[in-house]
């Protein structure tokens, strides 16, 4: 009986032992799937960074060539406008350089003119004075030999 009950005893520290070699087995078998699990995690979730990073540099990227497209488009829009104001502005000035040039012109032709009826006038005058000196001499004459009269 003591044999038995010792055979029991040992049976069953036997599957105590086992079970606790089991028990730590598990345990250390659990502690390591939750590694890696933890790991496998760590790389998902590294996978799917990676994954947005690419999709938002493709969509950073196509929006970069839509801004460069557009501001391409703005900058020929603009230079189209340049030229055509420096286009505007030397018609203008050789618009202002030709007004300048028949203004110069009809000043010229105004002095000309002006010169002209001067002259004419002068010698108009000079005529008058002529006329007006021969006049008073003629008087002076007539006062000078008619002195006696008086």
């Amino acid at each position: 009986l003591l044999l038995l009950q010792r055979q029991a005893l040992a049976e069953e520290e036997a599957a105590k032992a086992k079970r606790e070699l089991l028990t730590r087995f598990l345990q250390e078998k659990l502690s390591h799937e939750e590694q890696n699990s933890m790991w496998g995690l760590h790389k998902v979730r590294t996978l799917w960074c990676q994954a947005q990073r690419k999709t938002k540099d493709q969509e950073l990227r196509q929006d970069m060539e839509i801004l460069s497209q557009t501001f391409s488009r703005i900058m020929d829009c603009k230079d189209g406008v340049i030229e055509a104001l420096v286009r505007d502005l030397e018609e203008a000035e050789e618009q202002q350089n030709r007004a300048l040039r028949s203004h110069l012109h009809l000043t010229d032709q105004l002095l000309h003119l002006q010169r002209c009826r001067l002259g004419y006038l002068e010698e108009g005058f000079n005529a008058q004075v002529g006329a007006l000196k021969a006049e008073f001499e003629a008087e002076r004459c007539g006062i000078s030999g008619g002195e006696g009269e008086w």
